[in-house]
């Protein structure tokens, strides 16, 4: 499960700002995951659940937003909404779709104190 690393790195990430901006607390925890990034969002509440007791993030909220895949169509030259990876077209039905976004997964924002 990738997700207790992902979490990790949110926790390790956190960590290393509250020492360089000077806050001690997490409140509120806002991360936007893509669509296409490959991440579990349930198992990722768990393990972040899991990883945050005893640090700067314990008991924040934790807000998760999805951002939905996109790409490029080289054939149809078309922008596309892509739900996974190496899917067809939906408007030609051809297999020459870029990734254009809704793969990043990122810290969106935060409340500290």
């Amino acid at each position: 499960m990738h997700e207790m690393s992902i979490a990790e790195g949110i926790i390790q990430l956190l960590e290393d700002h509250a020492t360089t901006q000077d806050f001690r607390r997490v409140k509120q925890l806002w991360l936007s995951i893509g669509e296409l990034a490959g991440v579990e969002i349930d198992a990722l509440r768990f393990s972040l659940d899991v990883v945050t007791r005893d640090t700067l993030a314990d008991g924040a909220q934790i807000h998760i937003q999805r951002v939905p895949g996109q790409g490029w169509c080289l054939a149809c030259s078309s922008p596309v909404t892509v739900h996974a990876r190496f899917d067809a077209c939906p408007q030609c039905g051809k297999y020459q779709v870029q990734v254009t976004g809704g793969d990043e997964m990122r810290v969106a924002e935060l409340e500290v104190e």
